[in-house]
């Protein structure tokens, strides 16, 4: 059973993309797609005015950033399926099919995976290392393997949208997005897509500023998913700093040196850093029957409503 394309809103976030969106919007308008809506980050190019004359409906966002775009377009979307993809012409609108399949199987989020085939020239090799590595890092912080947390080709139905409480206003946002999914449970199918060369238009995104941004995003979404990675870090880095102080200690006291202030605090530091990270096992222990009594709960709603 195919998704019915008058139920579906392409969305496009968009800015300074004048070279792309026409034959983007054209290219959905071709497929049958109706409802195509582009948010746009007050571009000072001519994007606003192709799109339109190309038959999508415009939206111009009053913050900045992409986060703050799609969080605005989430709300005002009325239609039961979303289709999400960048304006700079990197992701293939026939792979729109594909991506919308896994909604009518009962999947609730699609993400295009992107790092399966990839295109020489479409990512360099820092950007195709950095995407790994920051894929790893969310595997370990929130135990779910996404393959491509930042892909910006997604399929979502609007239920599970609306699960989601996102907040961030950059490039972070597909990451909240994934971290969102995961922790409401939804179920969520991966795609493999084409993507290319970005072919009339600069990338927005700073490697190294907006990884590190990413990387912080990641880390502090796992409070919420994953309290045992979150804490029992903060936890073993202490505990670290202490056992390494101690070495220093042990090593001046054969040397016929002590150093009291300094032994109180590394005993202060293992044992601060022993309790931060019991308490990251103990919320996640708390979490983890958090989650089975709401999934307790949903079963006897569903048996109910049947």
């Amino acid at each position: 059973m195919s998704i019915d394309k008058e139920k579906v809103c392409v969305l496009i976030p968009t800015l300074n993309e004048a070279p792309t969106i026409g034959g983007i919007v054209t290219a959905f308008r071709d497929m049958g797609f109706l409802h195509i809506l582009v948010v746009d980050g007050k571009s000072t190019d001519k994007t606003i005015e192709i799109a339109k004359t190309s038959g999508a409906k415009i939206f111009v966002q009053s913050g900045k950033g992409k986060g703050n775009a799609l969080i605005e377009a989430f709300s005002i979307i009325k239609v039961p399926y979303i289709l999400m993809l960048d304006g700079d012409g990197t992701y293939s609108p026939l792979d729109a099919p594909a991506m919308l399949s896994p909604l009518s199987s009962g999947y609730h989020h699609v993400i295009g995976n992107r790092l399966l085939k990839v295109n020489s020239g479409a990512f360099s090799q820092l950007n195709l290392r950095g995407n790994h590595f920051l894929n790893l890092l969310f595997k370990w912080a929130h135990s779910k393997d996404l393959a491509d947390i930042l892909s910006g080709y997604r399929a979502f139905t609007l239920e599970s949208v609306r699960q989601m409480h996102l907040q961030e206003s950059g490039f972070e946002i597909e990451t909240e997005i994934s971290a969102e999914a995961v922790k409401n449970g939804q179920k969520i199918a991966i795609v493999p897509i084409r993507y290319t060369i970005r072919p009339g238009t600069a990338t927005k995104l700073s490697p190294f500023h907006d990884g590190v941004k990413i990387m912080a995003t990641i880390y502090n979404l796992a409070k919420m998913n994953n309290p045992l990675f979150y804490f029992g870090l903060i936890g073993l880095v202490i505990m670290f700093g202490g056992c390494l102080l101690g070495v220093y200690i042990v090593h001046e006291w054969l040397n016929h040196v002590d150093h009291l202030p300094l032994t109180v605090l590394t005993v202060l530091l293992i044992v601060v850093g022993f309790q931060i990270f019991m308490f990251g096992v103990i919320s996640d222990m708390l979490l983890a029957y958090n989650r089975e009594i709401i999934h307790e709960i949903q079963t006897l709603k569903e048996q109910q409503n049947r």
